[in-house]
């Protein structure tokens, strides 16, 4: 519970000029804006949002995807080739196959369609490299931190390129395999411990660690 002159945001509501969480979570507030991540829950698309998903069925318009949410979201050939799919010149499991894996972008998602995706920007298509950690979508926040602290960190200590699905897919990507265990290591421990202060300051004094023992 909270009082003073803000307004509701994500998973609160007010009362008068209190507000209140609707759900378990983690208090925070951005500017005059009160709202609460929650602690369990699942995934629900967001246009705007980068999603890892896994191709699970094709058809003529394109893939069928898992993007982990409670609804299968499809990959059109148009956002993929950049043109109108051609059945004579192309063939769809040249591009994408049952099983592969992506990195793509929500671009529409409402309760009476399934979600959109594209790959047709900088960072997104097929992952060819790397490990994929799956963990509770509530807890993306807390690995990206506040005004990206915390990936911020994972990164410049492991030296890992890591994209984050707001799916609860993390893609990791090292040098080694050595800097991927760690960086792997240290998004479960967040995970675990999400509701827990101080964490930023813990995280790096694992990874610091870490360092220690290997030299």
């Amino acid at each position: 519970m909270a009082e003073g002159d803000y307004s509701a945001g994500k998973n609160t509501y007010r009362e008068g000029n209190r507000f209140y969480a609707s759900l378990v979570g983690l208090s925070n507030v951005a500017g005059r804006t009160i709202y609460v991540v929650a602690l369990r829950g699942c995934y629900m698309p967001v246009p705007g949002d980068i999603a890892i998903g896994k191709v699970i069925d094709l058809r003529l318009g394109g893939w069928i995807m898992d993007i982990n949410a409670p609804y299968a979201a499809i990959l059109p050939t148009s956002e993929a080739f950049g043109r109108m799919f051609n059945s004579r010149k192309d063939e769809m499991t040249d591009f994408l196959d049952v099983g592969d894996l992506v990195v793509a972008k929500v671009v529409a998602f409402d309760r009476t369609r399934d979600p959109v995706l594209t790959i047709r920007e900088s960072g997104l298509g097929k992952i060819s490299e790397g490990h994929i950690v799956k963990i509770n979508p509530t807890k993306i926040p807390r690995v990206i931190g506040r005004r990206g602290s915390m990936i911020g960190l994972l990164q410049k200590e492991t030296g890992c390129h890591i994209t984050i699905g707001q799916n609860g897919l993390i893609l990791v990507s090292g040098k080694n395999p050595e800097d991927e265990a760690a960086a792997i290591r240290a998004i479960h421990t967040i995970e675990q411990e999400a509701h827990t202060t101080g964490l930023t300051d813990k995280i790096a004094q694992l990874l610091k660690e870490k360092k220690v023992i290997e030299h």
